[in-house]
């Protein structure tokens, strides 16, 4: 089968999920910045865990391999910070966002059509940008494993254990507002 059309099956059912998940709802991506609902944070550490564990099978069983993106520090900085400023202002991260307008959600749509123009600005505008600022602060295809010689594996452990944590410690406010 075309992987494009696994891609578009696969990102179906996840906007289906995300919806269901209640977190196509803009007061709940708000409510997770005010530190008032923390359903956002729960899907997106499930998300991460689940497509971690699917990584690490696949790559186990010899169907995908690890692909090490080069660590520039700057681009990554300014695109988190464009990111962020991004999601403050309309409110969804992309996934939720594009799950949100097939939703139905006008608010999705006109956010969805800034994602649009600023993916047509950074095509045009890119390359000549990524050739100013990749050299700073470039370190290269690293990974902590290959920084520390700790394994893939017992850092993914690691962050499944911060995750059961911070599930933990959410429950634990979560039970105190209601009580």
């Amino acid at each position: 089968m075309n992987p494009l059309i696994i891609a578009l099956i696969l990102g179906t059912i996840f906007g289906i999920l995300l919806h269901k998940g209640g977190v196509t709802d803009y007061g709940r991506i708000v409510g997770l910045f005010l530190f008032r609902d923390f359903t956002v944070l729960k899907i997106m550490l499930t998300a991460i865990i689940v497509g971690g564990i699917g990584v690490h099978l696949l790559v186990a069983g010899g169907h995908a391999a690890w692909e090490i993106k080069t660590a520039s520090l700057v681009p990554v900085i300014v695109g988190a910070l464009l990111f962020g400023v991004g999601m403050a202002v309309y409110g969804y991260c992309p996934g939720t966002g594009i799950a949100a307008m097939a939703a139905g959600r006008m608010d999705a749509l006109i956010g969805a059509g800034g994602m649009l123009v600023g993916g047509v600005i950074y095509a045009y505008t890119g390359t000549a940008l990524m050739a100013r600022i990749n050299g700073i602060a470039n370190y290269g295809p690293i990974s902590l494993p290959d920084i520390t010689g700790i394994p893939a594996a017992l850092w993914f452990v690691g962050l499944i254990v911060m995750a059961a944590a911070v599930f933990a410690l959410v429950l634990r406010v979560e039970r105190r507002r209601a009580a």
